[in-house]
């Protein structure tokens, strides 16, 4: 399943992400931290999905209220029931 999630209160405005079968296949983020977020991407490829947002879900940037990662796993919840 492919989605394509605006986010809402981050640097980025865009995720766009691929899962097969509970596993993160692909993470493309628009805007942000180009670095910061090759990496989160390159280092959640693979992972069950489930694992991504408990490891990720609820970070914070700084005083927002949310995060790239945070709102990558708003966009994965959109993928799967969890």
């Amino acid at each position: 399943m492919r989605i394509s999630y605006k986010t809402q209160g981050t640097c980025s405005s865009l995720i766009e992400v691929d899962v097969e079968n509970g596993i993160v296949d692909d993470v493309r983020f628009t805007g942000g931290c180009n670095g910061n977020l090759k990496g989160i991407s390159s280092l959640v490829k693979g992972m069950p999905v489930k694992d991504v947002i408990e490891r990720l879900e609820g970070i914070r940037c700084g005083n927002k209220a949310t995060s790239c990662p945070d709102q990558l796993c708003q966009a994965l919840r959109q993928c799967v029931e969890v």
